[in-house]
């Protein structure tokens, strides 16, 4: 798609618990703080797109999506590739 990439303003700031297994209460609790931003000045006022490999109840993709809007400016588009089921 010739566009840039940045895999460095979010990042995972702690191990979290497999997925598998757990109610979407559960997921949402275990993802629950589990990622930060670095220098995310960058991103100020831009649109992103957020790519996830399989979405299953969507709780990863939901604490990516909140840290980064916590961006001044940021708009954020969802992707996935495949859909799982629980």
């Amino acid at each position: 798609m010739h566009v840039p990439v940045d895999l460095s303003v979010l990042v995972r700031k702690r191990k979290t618990d497999t997925q598998t297994r757990k109610s979407r209460s559960e997921r949402t609790l275990n993802m629950a703080d589990a990622f930060e931003l670095k220098d995310p000045s960058n991103l100020a006022g831009k649109r992103v797109l957020l790519v996830d490999d399989v979405l299953t109840t969507g709780a990863t993709l939901e604490a990516c999506a909140l840290k980064l809007l916590e961006i001044s400016g940021l708009k954020v588009s969802l992707a996935t590739i495949a859909c799982g089921r629980i």
